[in-house]
């Protein structure tokens, strides 16, 4: 694997284990003591932050296995566009998924809404709901990015 789409994996596995984290802790009241944290608060929203910008370094690390960069401005668009490209619209994601999975088929458009979905729920999410609010959809955002991620890495370490 070259070193940039390395990087970027790297950093998609660490922010999906943030993603985790906060969700979980959200949940801990114990935890919440220890740290002084009161009962009442949570993350939810950092969670659902999180595991998008999980599927999003996912998607920078199997762009850069082709070589493909993405910068400012309009990066994650242009991310999400470079990999609907060169991934979804030209069949490789579908065709790679099959050679993994054989019995499994996960189609390309799932990873791609998952990928959509996930991008708007991130401004949702983080801008314009309470956190406490969160819960459903961050656990929805973190099934998402473990789903997207994990189907993504058996591409680029294959």
């Amino acid at each position: 694997m070259d070193s940039m789409a390395r990087l970027f994996a790297e950093r998609a596995r660490n922010e999906l284990k943030i993603a985790e984290v906060l969700l979980r802790f959200s949940e801990d009241t114990d935890a919440k003591m220890v740290f002084g944290i009161q009962e009442s608060m949570t993350f939810y929203s950092g969670a659902i932050a999180h595991a998008y910008y999980c599927i999003f370094y996912s998607a920078k690390a199997v762009l850069a296995t082709k070589d493909i960069k993405t910068s400012a401005p309009k990066i994650h668009k242009k991310t999400f566009d470079a990999f609907k490209k060169h991934f979804v619209d030209t069949g490789i994601i579908d065709a790679e998924l099959l050679k993994i999975y054989r019995s499994m088929i996960i189609r390309a458009d799932d990873l791609l809404e998952i990928f959509s979905l996930e991008k708007s729920k991130r401004g949702d999410f983080t801008y314009k709901t309470i956190p406490q609010a969160n819960r459903k959809p961050a656990e929805e955002s973190l099934k998402n990015a473990k789903t997207f991620a994990i189907n993504i890495f058996k591409i680029i370490e294959k």
